[in-house]
């Protein structure tokens, strides 16, 4: 792997998977690896439990899907069967090699749980382990992420509901800090033990 951007392609696909490792990616199929091959990205999935597993190689060119499609794209692989051509299936490492085309494959809508990861990670960085904002959150009611922040003023917590229904906004990600500082859009939190006021930005 020689080109820039192919290598810049490669490590974005492998820090968006890492976070897939630790859960299936379908029913009965675990991420296995994230492995460079030239102009493309080859996923490892192991598919199948106790002593039926088997495993297999996805290869995906790196100029058809960004990183961030791709997790969608293996659910709608592995969740029934697909047809290749003999010229997409072989060989690597022990494992079978499928070579997707996915400009003929519609990838699966995220999960509840993926959109709220991806939302989480938007806010949360490396050099937040000693100024954190971000210090807990709860998936509750349909598509409410709620958010558990420091507040800016003085100790206590900020309870901040949000909606995960498509890709983290980058506008309310941005303003997030700036919005939950603002006394106009706190009110009590009587029903929640975790924090002291609520912000509600399903609306926003």
């Amino acid at each position: 792997m020689t080109d820039p951007e192919d290598r810049e392609q490669q490590a974005k696909v492998t820090r968006s998977l890492l976070y897939r490792l630790d859960a299936p990616l379908a029913a009965h199929c675990r991420l296995r690896g994230v492995l460079p091959a030239p102009g493309a990205v080859r996923i490892a999935v192991r598919a199948g439990e106790d002593s039926y597993t088997r495993d297999f190689l996805y290869e995906i060119p790196h100029d058809t899907v960004s990183p961030d499609d791709i997790p969608g794209l293996l659910r709608t692989v592995l969740a029934g069967p697909q047809l290749y051509s003999s010229s997409d299936v072989g060989e690597a490492m022990g494992m079978t090699l499928l070579r997707l085309r996915p400009r003929d494959i519609g990838p699966a809508s995220e999960t509840e749980e993926g959109r709220a990861l991806a939302f989480l990670r938007s806010l949360t960085g490396p050099a937040d382990d000693e100024n954190p904002f971000l210090i807990g959150f709860l998936l509750h009611g349909e598509s409410l992420l709620r958010l558990y922040v420091r507040r800016p003023d003085r100790p206590g917590v900020i309870g901040v509901d949000v909606r995960v229904v498509g890709p983290p906004p980058t506008a309310l990600v941005a303003a997030l800090p700036s919005l939950v500082a603002q006394e106009r859009h706190r009110r009590p939190a009587p029903d929640d033990p975790h924090c002291d006021l609520l912000v509600d930005l399903t609306d926003g």
